[in-house]
């Protein structure tokens, strides 16, 4: 292949994904690449918990998982990682749902089973 090497891309409903992206929470070490990728978006980092989308070790997005603002480095086809991190978020959100659930049934029948005065 010599000095270069072909990008693989795939077409998502969000735009092209590369084929190999990794979806994860952000670390504290993390601080410098999100500063990048605020700047570069010309918006502020968005508050709370966020998720980065990865391509190679470098962060091309990110994602707050509370109020879904995302920021994104625009010199690169983000717009599918971004649909990406939106899924995952929604994941996220639906599992948390479900065990809010849980938890409240279980408090609802531990409640009944315990004999009245």
């Amino acid at each position: 292949m010599g000095l270069f090497q072909e990008r693989s891309h795939t077409l998502a409903a969000g735009g092209l994904v590369p084929d190999q992206v990794t979806i994860r929470r952000a670390y504290p070490d993390d601080v410098d690449d999100l500063a990048r990728l605020a700047a570069l978006d010309c918006r502020r980092l968005p508050a709370g918990e966020l998720l980065v989308g990865e391509v190679n070790g470098a962060v091309w997005a990110a994602l707050s998982i509370s109020s879904g603002i995302a920021v994104a480095d625009p010199f690169r086809p983000s717009a599918g990682i971004i649909r990406l991190l939106e899924i995952r978020a929604a994941q996220l959100h639906a599992a948390d749902g479900a065990g809010e659930r849980r938890s409240t049934r279980l408090r609802l029948l531990a409640a009944r089973r315990q004999p009245t005065g």
